[in-house]
Protein backbone atom coordinates (compact mmCIF):
# COMPACT_ATOMS: atom_id res chain seq x y z
CA UNK A 1 0.00 0.00 0.00
CA UNK A 2 1.51 3.14 -1.45
CA UNK A 3 1.06 6.86 0.43
CA UNK A 4 -1.08 7.69 -2.39
CA UNK A 5 -3.31 4.81 -1.78
CA UNK A 6 -3.89 5.74 1.69
CA UNK A 7 -4.65 9.53 0.92
CA UNK A 8 -7.10 9.47 -1.31
CA UNK A 9 -10.31 8.47 -1.19
CA UNK A 10 -11.76 5.31 -2.41
CA UNK A 11 -14.78 4.75 -4.27
CA UNK A 12 -16.50 3.21 -1.46
CA UNK A 13 -15.39 6.33 1.07
CA UNK A 14 -17.12 8.33 -1.40
CA UNK A 15 -20.24 6.69 -1.57
CA UNK A 16 -20.00 6.53 2.27
CA UNK A 17 -19.85 10.39 2.56
CA UNK A 18 -22.66 10.63 -0.35
CA UNK A 19 -24.86 8.79 1.76
CA UNK A 20 -24.40 11.41 4.85
CA UNK A 21 -25.81 13.94 2.57
CA UNK A 22 -25.96 17.17 4.24
CA UNK A 23 -25.56 15.44 7.61
CA UNK A 24 -28.81 17.06 9.07
CA UNK A 25 -30.76 14.36 10.13
CA UNK A 26 -28.39 11.48 11.79
CA UNK A 27 -31.27 9.93 14.42
CA UNK A 28 -31.12 6.41 12.90
CA UNK A 29 -27.09 6.12 13.50
CA UNK A 30 -26.94 7.64 16.98
CA UNK A 31 -29.54 5.52 17.58
CA UNK A 32 -27.50 2.49 16.74
CA UNK A 33 -24.62 3.84 18.39
CA UNK A 34 -25.84 4.07 21.93
CA UNK A 35 -26.75 -0.03 21.38
CA UNK A 36 -22.79 -0.21 20.04
CA UNK A 37 -21.75 1.35 22.89
CA UNK A 38 -23.13 -1.33 25.63
CA UNK A 39 -21.41 -3.42 23.90
CA UNK A 40 -18.39 -2.23 23.98
CA UNK A 41 -18.60 -1.71 27.76
CA UNK A 42 -19.50 2.47 27.55
CA UNK A 43 -21.75 3.34 30.54
CA UNK A 44 -24.24 6.14 29.60
CA UNK A 45 -25.90 8.66 32.03
CA UNK A 46 -29.12 10.88 31.82
CA UNK A 47 -28.33 13.97 33.86
CA UNK A 48 -31.95 15.51 32.33
CA UNK A 49 -30.12 17.35 29.62
CA UNK A 50 -30.49 16.86 26.30
CA UNK A 51 -29.14 13.83 26.03
CA UNK A 52 -27.40 11.09 27.79
CA UNK A 53 -24.10 11.19 28.27
CA UNK A 54 -20.55 9.20 28.59
CA UNK A 55 -18.55 11.09 31.66
CA UNK A 56 -14.81 9.75 30.37
CA UNK A 57 -13.01 11.40 33.59
CA UNK A 58 -9.35 11.72 32.57
CA UNK A 59 -9.41 9.01 29.75
CA UNK A 60 -8.13 10.15 26.36
CA UNK A 61 -10.00 8.48 23.26
CA UNK A 62 -9.74 8.07 19.40
CA UNK A 63 -12.83 7.39 17.73
CA UNK A 64 -11.42 5.66 14.63
CA UNK A 65 -13.48 6.74 11.58
CA UNK A 66 -16.40 8.75 13.95
CA UNK A 67 -18.37 10.27 10.86
CA UNK A 68 -19.63 12.96 11.36
CA UNK A 69 -21.65 12.34 14.54
CA UNK A 70 -19.26 10.30 16.70
CA UNK A 71 -20.46 9.17 20.15
CA UNK A 72 -17.53 11.46 21.80
CA UNK A 73 -20.06 14.02 21.58
CA UNK A 74 -22.16 12.31 24.08
CA UNK A 75 -18.62 12.11 26.11
CA UNK A 76 -17.95 14.65 28.71
CA UNK A 77 -13.93 15.19 30.31
CA UNK A 78 -11.09 13.36 28.71
CA UNK A 79 -9.02 14.11 25.58
CA UNK A 80 -10.98 13.71 22.47
CA UNK A 81 -10.33 13.01 19.29
CA UNK A 82 -11.98 12.08 16.06
CA UNK A 83 -9.98 10.57 12.52
CA UNK A 84 -11.72 10.70 9.51
CA UNK A 85 -11.16 10.92 5.83
CA UNK A 86 -14.63 11.91 4.83
CA UNK A 87 -15.35 15.36 3.02
CA UNK A 88 -18.46 16.20 5.36
CA UNK A 89 -20.25 20.11 5.53
CA UNK A 90 -18.12 22.21 7.08
CA UNK A 91 -20.33 22.83 10.32
CA UNK A 92 -19.36 18.99 10.95
CA UNK A 93 -15.90 20.51 11.89
CA UNK A 94 -17.45 23.28 13.73
CA UNK A 95 -19.43 21.56 15.54
CA UNK A 96 -16.59 19.17 16.65
CA UNK A 97 -14.41 22.44 17.35
CA UNK A 98 -17.00 23.50 19.75
CA UNK A 99 -17.53 20.48 21.75
CA UNK A 100 -13.97 19.81 22.15
CA UNK A 101 -13.20 17.26 20.22
CA UNK A 102 -10.08 16.95 18.25
CA UNK A 103 -10.66 16.06 14.19
CA UNK A 104 -8.55 14.74 12.01
CA UNK A 105 -9.38 14.87 8.37
CA UNK A 106 -7.12 11.81 7.54
CA UNK A 107 -7.16 8.12 6.82
CA UNK A 108 -7.00 6.19 9.78
CA UNK A 109 -4.24 4.13 8.21
CA UNK A 110 -2.50 7.27 7.43
CA UNK A 111 -3.32 8.80 10.89
CA UNK A 112 -2.11 5.96 13.20
CA UNK A 113 1.84 5.39 13.03
CA UNK A 114 2.13 9.30 14.18
CA UNK A 115 3.34 10.46 17.83
CA UNK A 116 0.21 10.33 18.96
CA UNK A 117 -1.07 8.01 22.03
CA UNK A 118 -4.18 7.19 23.59
CA UNK A 119 -5.87 5.32 26.78
CA UNK A 120 -8.14 4.19 24.25
CA UNK A 121 -9.31 3.85 20.85
CA UNK A 122 -12.53 2.44 19.94
CA UNK A 123 -13.70 1.00 16.43
CA UNK A 124 -17.53 0.53 15.90
CA UNK A 125 -19.10 0.12 12.64
CA UNK A 126 -16.25 1.35 10.30
CA UNK A 127 -14.22 -1.52 9.25
CA UNK A 128 -15.65 -2.65 6.73
CA UNK A 129 -15.11 0.73 5.21
CA UNK A 130 -11.37 1.36 5.90
CA UNK A 131 -8.86 0.54 3.10
CA UNK A 132 -7.19 -1.63 5.18
CA UNK A 133 -9.01 -2.97 7.83
CA UNK A 134 -6.01 -5.07 9.12
CA UNK A 135 -3.40 -2.20 9.28
CA UNK A 136 -5.95 -0.40 11.31
CA UNK A 137 -6.48 -2.76 14.12
CA UNK A 138 -2.98 -3.67 13.95
CA UNK A 139 -1.68 0.34 14.11
CA UNK A 140 -4.42 0.94 16.65
CA UNK A 141 -2.96 -1.75 18.94
CA UNK A 142 0.12 0.15 18.80
CA UNK A 143 -1.24 3.19 19.89
CA UNK A 144 -3.73 2.81 22.70
CA UNK A 145 -3.84 1.22 25.45
CA UNK A 146 -7.15 -0.61 25.19
CA UNK A 147 -9.31 -1.23 22.32
CA UNK A 148 -13.17 -0.81 22.43
CA UNK A 149 -14.79 -2.49 19.54
CA UNK A 150 -18.56 -3.31 17.90
CA UNK A 151 -18.13 -4.76 14.10
CA UNK A 152 -20.79 -6.50 11.97
CA UNK A 153 -19.47 -9.40 10.85
CA UNK A 154 -20.40 -12.06 7.86
CA UNK A 155 -21.70 -9.30 5.55
CA UNK A 156 -20.69 -10.22 1.76
CA UNK A 157 -19.03 -7.07 0.21
CA UNK A 158 -21.34 -4.28 -1.12
CA UNK A 159 -21.24 -0.76 -2.55
CA UNK A 160 -19.47 1.50 0.30
CA UNK A 161 -18.85 -1.94 2.27
CA UNK A 162 -15.92 -3.48 0.38
CA UNK A 163 -14.61 -5.97 3.45
CA UNK A 164 -16.32 -9.15 4.84
CA UNK A 165 -14.96 -9.29 8.32
CA UNK A 166 -14.79 -12.53 10.34
CA UNK A 167 -14.22 -13.82 14.01
CA UNK A 168 -11.41 -15.79 13.08
CA UNK A 169 -9.93 -12.49 11.12
CA UNK A 170 -10.51 -10.16 13.78
CA UNK A 171 -9.73 -12.32 16.57
CA UNK A 172 -5.91 -12.98 14.72
CA UNK A 173 -5.80 -9.14 14.28
CA UNK A 174 -6.18 -8.23 17.87
CA UNK A 175 -4.78 -11.17 18.96
CA UNK A 176 -7.10 -11.69 21.15
CA UNK A 177 -10.75 -13.49 21.47
CA UNK A 178 -13.35 -11.78 21.08
CA UNK A 179 -17.38 -11.78 21.76
CA UNK A 180 -20.05 -12.36 19.08
CA UNK A 181 -23.89 -12.10 19.24
CA UNK A 182 -26.55 -11.66 16.72
CA UNK A 183 -27.86 -8.13 17.47
CA UNK A 184 -31.28 -6.87 16.82
CA UNK A 185 -32.48 -3.92 18.86
CA UNK A 186 -32.26 0.35 18.07
CA UNK A 187 -32.42 -0.14 14.38
CA UNK A 188 -29.37 -2.68 14.72
CA UNK A 189 -29.22 -5.53 13.36
CA UNK A 190 -26.97 -8.44 12.39
CA UNK A 191 -24.35 -11.38 13.73
CA UNK A 192 -21.80 -8.64 15.76
CA UNK A 193 -17.83 -8.83 17.02
CA UNK A 194 -17.46 -6.79 20.01
CA UNK A 195 -15.44 -6.49 23.02
CA UNK A 196 -12.61 -4.58 24.98
CA UNK A 197 -9.04 -5.90 24.73
CA UNK A 198 -5.87 -4.70 26.11
CA UNK A 199 -3.35 -3.89 23.03
CA UNK A 200 0.17 -4.72 22.64
CA UNK A 201 0.45 -0.87 23.18
CA UNK A 202 -0.81 -1.59 27.13
CA UNK A 203 2.53 -1.30 28.86
CA UNK A 204 3.93 1.47 26.95
CA UNK A 205 0.85 4.31 27.22
CA UNK A 206 1.49 6.70 29.58
CA UNK A 207 0.23 9.71 28.35
CA UNK A 208 -1.87 11.43 24.95
CA UNK A 209 1.17 13.53 22.78
CA UNK A 210 -0.85 15.67 20.30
Amino acid sequence: MTDEDLHSLTDDQLFEASWWGTCQNTYGEETKQLVYARYMGLDFTDQGGPGPEIDLGETSVLDVGGGPCSLLLKCRGGQRSVVDPCPFPIWVADRYAVAGVHWFHEPAEWFLPGAHRFDEIWIYNVLQHVVDPELVVRRSRERAATIRIFEWMNMAPHEGHPHELRRELLEKWLEEEGMTSYVNEGGAVGEAFWGIFPSAAASNVTDTER
